[in-house]
């Protein structure tokens, strides 16, 4: 019988407990005051609107981070077994990220900072007497805090990729896609690293130089900075930032199905080409977020509309592709672990979906300040990128936790599944009635869909504190020997 377990060890196996228990954490809290907000435009709650919208900062913002913390701590942990991570670094990158969420915790509910996560210059600085100065610059100096963490994890997992492949493009594949050498390209963990360190410095060195002029702009405000150029480099962070979270996660796919099924996953040259295309399609698909500005080139927005349609296509279509092909007649054994990694991908295929049609040109005019943007990215991250984590744990607390599937194990992973669907789903039909997003109030029509996603959001929740529990009640034994399981979780006499 093949093993489930990786060549990885004991320490590294520890030290990505913490992040994942924390991150868990935090998309519960981000959950439970996403429902708030929903519970609030619904009538079901009385919120006062300056709370309302901290707690959208809070949520837009903790989201993306903790998902961000949690699939680092995927891709840190499976490409150990490749290169060598100093583990200092990792140590240094959890420091600084707890050092920059406080910042932004106490910019939010101490100082009332409520410019939401996109922080667009000149709003930090004006705010018509919401925050002020102190709460601005907080929420700021968090953010690049935060982005200065995650900096430092990819330059060091740049830096370990460099040494062992020569260059980022050797293990992005391009002697093999060029036919300098034959064979297969770097195991799919590499080309997928690769890419999400790439495409990453250089969305979080755009944040750094957009929130360090705001910062400027705080302390003088003589220094102006063009308001178009800030919001381009805003959303060219966000956008990269937000989308790299997938990238990392899908590396559990490549990790663990190939251990479930008994079947390598292979790099061949079309495997290395669409992840060649999604590296350039993503880091210049982002002026799809900015078709409502008239004032932009018009050879951007052509470019951010055509290449959106093409952006969601080449690492998703191997990756789907991939996963149907190692697992049809495989003889797979199908755990939670397991369910979660296949869903995940369903997740990220449907998710896709609504992104391209928003990012057309005509449906985006009418479509994007609603509810249907997030509805395709709590599709995107909650049924995607999330199932890639929750695999991930399943994954850890089974194999090196000893933890035994039950089926209540099975029975949260479909209520999971149904309740994220119909939340998205709420969310996808509030677009379509033009209910707007961002908005505390709403008018009578548009509150019957409030109402059901508030519902789901609570069935979503619970569902997730389950998870996080079950996690936790098995996190301790992660990195000693499990005697009394085998490979697969099965108990055995020991």
């Amino acid at each position: 019988m093949h093993s489930l377990r990786a060549d990885i060890d004991p320490k590294t196996k520890r030290i990505v407990v913490f992040p994942l228990a924390l991150s868990g954490a935090l998309v519960l809290l981000m959950m439970i005051v996403g429902v708030l907000m929903l519970l609030s435009q619904g009538k079901l709650l009385v919120l006062d609107t300056r709370l309302f919208y901290k707690i959208m900062t809070l949520h837009g913002t903790g989201m993306i981070g903790a998902a961000a913390l949690a699939v680092s701590s995927i891709m840190w942990y499976f490409l150990s077994q490749y290169v060598r991570l100093k583990r200092a670094v990792f140590q240094l990158y959890l420091i600084l990220f707890l050092v920059g969420v406080a910042m932004v915790l106490v910019s939010i509910f101490s100082f009332d900072f409520a410019g939401a996560w996109t922080f667009l210059y000149p709003l930090p600085a004006i705010s018509g007497g919401m925050w002020g100065k102190t709460g601005a610059a907080l929420y700021l100096g968090g953010m690049l805090v935060i982005g200065t963490a995650f900096l430092i994890f990819f330059l060091e997992a740049a830096r370990a990729i460099i040494k062992v492949y020569g260059s980022l493009a050797a293990s992005l594949g391009w002697p093999q896609i060029l036919g300098r050498k034959d064979g297969f390209g770097p195991p799919p963990t590499i080309v997928a690293s690769t890419m999400v360190c790439i495409v990453d410095i250089i969305a979080l060195i755009t944040g750094a130089s957009v929130l360090v002029m705001s910062l400027i702009n705080l302390a003088m405000p003589s220094f102006k900075i063009d308001p178009l150029l800030a919001k381009n480099l805003t959303y060219s962070f966000g956008h990269i930032f937000a989308n790299s979270t997938i990238y990392m996660g899908v590396i559990v796919v490549y990790e663990l199905l190939p251990r479930y099924t008994g079947r390598p996953w292979k790099s061949n040259k079309i495997f290395l080409i669409a992840w060649n295309f999604s590296t350039l399609f993503t880091i210049l698909v982002y002026p799809h977020h900015l078709l409502m500005d008239t004032v932009m080139p018009k050879w951007m927005l052509i470019m951010g509309q055509a290449l959106s349609y093409l952006n969601g296509i080449p690492a998703l279509a191997v990756t789907a592709v991939g996963t149907l092909m190692i697992i049809y007649r495989s003889g797979i054994k199908w755990d939670v672990a397991a369910s979660f990694l296949f869903l995940s991908i369903f997740g990220w295929v449907i998710g896709v979906f609504p992104a391209i049609i928003d990012a057309t040109i005509v449906i985006n005019h009418v479509m994007h300040n609603t509810k249907w943007v997030p509805g395709h990215f709590h599709m995107y991250m909650g049924i995607g990128a999330c199932s890639m984590i929750l695999g991930f744990m399943y994954y850890l607390t089974k194999v090196e936790g000893g933890r035994v599937d039950r089926k209540f194990d099975f029975l949260t992973l479909w209520l999971f599944v149904l309740t994220l669907l119909g939340l998205t789903g709420s969310f996808l039909f509030s677009g379509k009635t033009s209910a707007p997003r961002r908005w505390a109030e709403h008018l009578p029509e548009w509150i019957p869909a409030d109402v059901v996603a508030a519902l789901f959001g609570i069935a979503v929740t619970l569902t997730f504190l389950l998870f996080v529990v079950r996690f936790l009640n098995y996190s301790s034994k992660i990195g000693s020997k499990v005697t009394n399981t085998d490979d697969f979780g099965t108990p055995t006499d020991g």
